[in-house]
């Protein structure tokens, strides 16, 4: 049996598509509201369901002190929400709550917000620095995942390709397998023992710790790994078992891969690419089923064209003998293959995650998915010109095989007188014209050697794709986005429909957000309060602002809200919206003379 049919049994995806982080989309007690009595507990709701961590919250009070809590939990069992009690008799003020969870894809989330008991304190509590993560935690962790992303596709794609293509010659394929397999092997072991710090956002020595390294083990992500090893190990003594087997059979088994060990190559890659897709974007959001099937498939598509090309790289340029026409043929047929599965789960997984196409240029997660879209077009470019090249040396390669395949009958042009007579015969001639300037043979290793270039700068383009591809796993959604800047519930006002919506004018302290209240949001009457916050998450004044109200659906506006400056928020009472619908809601925020700065956003009014 071939290299090739064992190690196929290594497969495994490596690309990472792009869904949704979780995302903070209601609070209780509401951002920035003032509650008459103090409340029992606090309730988060995010877009997605969410992981609890010993610190999830941290509440400091007017005194700018650390309130005792009771344990993290999620809300009713909704895996979406998390809550902790505050104990009773808490103080008249204001109240900063400091959280931290990691969202379903694996990736910790954190923010911070306040809620007044009674009436706001004279000056509000600092918010403290959000816990963006330990710097060397967070390095440390990033670089094991982009290896594993590397060392995955390069797996993947040479077993695939020693598997499907069968080149002669296997010995080049040795060395990116199993570099492929320890580097992936390491990159788990290291990912596993860094999750605990990474999820807390402390130092790595933090890893140590006996009770953190028991959650990891227990929660989704831990699993996921756990299972990822336990399928490399398993690959490994399969690996280890038929190779016995080859040593010992005296002769080798003819052919590629048996139908038995693409079966089990195949599940066993299908596997291995489900702990990456469910620990990942794929297991939230939107479509969960669909995008875990378009994941798996994203996932191995990509590593069996990239890892793949790599395999015919060392093949062009280090195999004994070059690769047969027939090899390069059939991986010109696997990436074809590879790539239309691309671009059909390319396109769901772009549009699960961007949610229109507005946020192609007006968000962080569009702008990167657009980047990625430039280079894999070009990528695709490179691809055409190997898949030209490649039919060259096919073509070129027929006619010499034929020419080498007919014989000239006895007496024929060219033919010798025959042994003994010192010139050469039918036989000799023929042998010499693979070594003639301008003979047929000369054209497949021209084409060989354009070959190799193509494919030399297809395989470096394609590893910048994969690194935007990490990149592109990091940034929240803009689907995600767009469902956290929703309206959401604020407590205390039943009907009351409140949006925060950040601003940057562009100048020093010209950044913060709005907190704007619209009660009840329904038709007909409702009253507006806008409280203005700083970057530092206090109260600020600004000398204007304006909000206005627009229905394109109808042509209706814009209505002016008519705000008024009540001294240290603004507000109105009377404002009328006639009709239910999704209204633009637009607010202007004048932080001096000269700079201003407009931002809308929808809100859905209720009849």
């Amino acid at each position: 049996m071939p290299l090739g049919a064992v190690l196929v049994l290594l497969l495994l995806g490596g690309a990472a598509p792009a869904s949704a982080h979780a995302a903070l989309s209601g609070t209780d007690p509401g951002d920035g509201s003032v509650v008459g009595s103090a409340p029992r507990r606090i309730t988060l709701t995010f877009t997605e369901s969410v992981g609890l961590l010993e610190d999830s919250f941290r509440v400091y009070g007017p005194d700018n002190r650390r309130v005792r809590l009771g344990e993290p939990r999620h809300a009713d069992g909704a895996p979406d929400t998390a809550r902790v009690g505050l104990p009773g008799g808490l103080a008249e003020g204001t109240y900063t709550v400091a959280w931290r969870v990691v969202s379903a894809d694996s990736h910790p989330v954190s923010g911070a917000f306040t809620f007044s008991v009674g009436k706001p304190s004279p000056a509000a509590p600092a918010v403290p620095a959000e816990r963006a993560g330990h710097p060397v935690t967070t390095s440390l962790h990033d670089t094991a995942r982009h290896l594993a992303y590397i060392a995955a596709a390069l797996l993947v794609g040479t077993a695939a390709f020693a598997a499907l293509c069968r080149p002669p010659d296997t010995a080049p394929l040795r060395l990116p397998l199993l570099t492929g397999w320890w580097t992936l092997l390491t990159a788990t072991v290291a990912l596993l023992v860094l999750r605990a710090p990474y999820e807390a956002g402390t130092a790595p020595a933090t890893a140590l710790d006996a009770s953190a390294l028991a959650r990891t083990l227990t929660g989704r992500p831990g699993t996921a790994l756990l299972v990822r090893l336990a399928l490399l190990l398993s690959a490994a003594a399969v690996f280890l078992w038929t190779s016995r087997r080859r040593a010992a059979a005296a002769e080798p088994e003819p052919g590629g891969a048996s139908r038995a060990h693409l079966a089990a190559g195949t599940a066993l890659s299908v596997g291995l690419a489900l702990t990456w897709a469910a620990a990942e974007h794929a297991s939230a959001g939107i479509q969960v089923p669909a995008a875990m099937t378009s994941s798996v498939l994203h996932l191995l598509a990509m590593a069996c064209w990239l890892g793949g090309l790599t395999a015919l790289l060392l093949t062009l340029y280090r195999a004994k003998t070059p690769p047969p026409a027939t090899t390069v043929t059939r991986f010109s047929r696997l990436a074809f293959a590879s790539v239309t599965v691309l671009v059909v789960t390319g396109v769901y997984q772009s549009w699960r995650g961007l949610g229109s196409w507005a946020a192609l240029t007006e968000t962080s997660y569009g702008r990167t998915l657009t980047v990625k879209l430039v280079v894999t077009a070009a990528l695709l470019a490179v691809a055409g010109v190997s898949r030209r090249w490649t039919a060259r040396l096919a073509a070129a390669k027929a006619p010499v095989a034929a020419e080498e395949r007919v014989p000239e009958p006895v007496g024929a042009a060219g033919a010798g007188p025959g042994p003994g007579t010192g010139e050469p015969g039918t036989g000799e001639a023929q042998a010499g014209l693979g070594s003639r300037p301008g003979r047929p043979s000369d054209g497949p290793d021209r084409h060989r050697r354009a070959l190799r270039l193509s494919v030399l700068v297809e395989v470096a383009v394609g590893v910048v794709v994969l690194l935007i591809t990490t990149v592109l796993t990091g940034t929240l959604p803009a689907r995600a986005e767009a469902e956290a800047a929703e309206a959401a519930p604020v407590a205390g006002l039943p009907g009351a429909t409140a949006v925060t919506i950040p601003y940057d004018v562009g100048v020093p302290g010209g950044t913060g957000r709005v907190q704007i209240t619209l009660d009840p949001g329904r038709v007909g009457e409702n009253g507006v309060q806008a409280v203005v916050f700083g970057a530092d998450g206090g109260l600020v004044a600004v000398p204007e602002l304006r909000l206005s109200f627009t229905l394109p659906a109808k042509d209706i506006g814009p209505l002016d809200a008519g705000l008024t400056d009540r001294g240290g928020y603004w507000a109105t009472n009377d404002l009328d919206l006639p009709l239910e619908g999704t209204w633009t809601m637009k607010a202007t925020i004048r932080v001096s003379e000269l700079d201003q700065v407009s931002e809308s956003r929808k809100v859905r009014i209720t009849g």
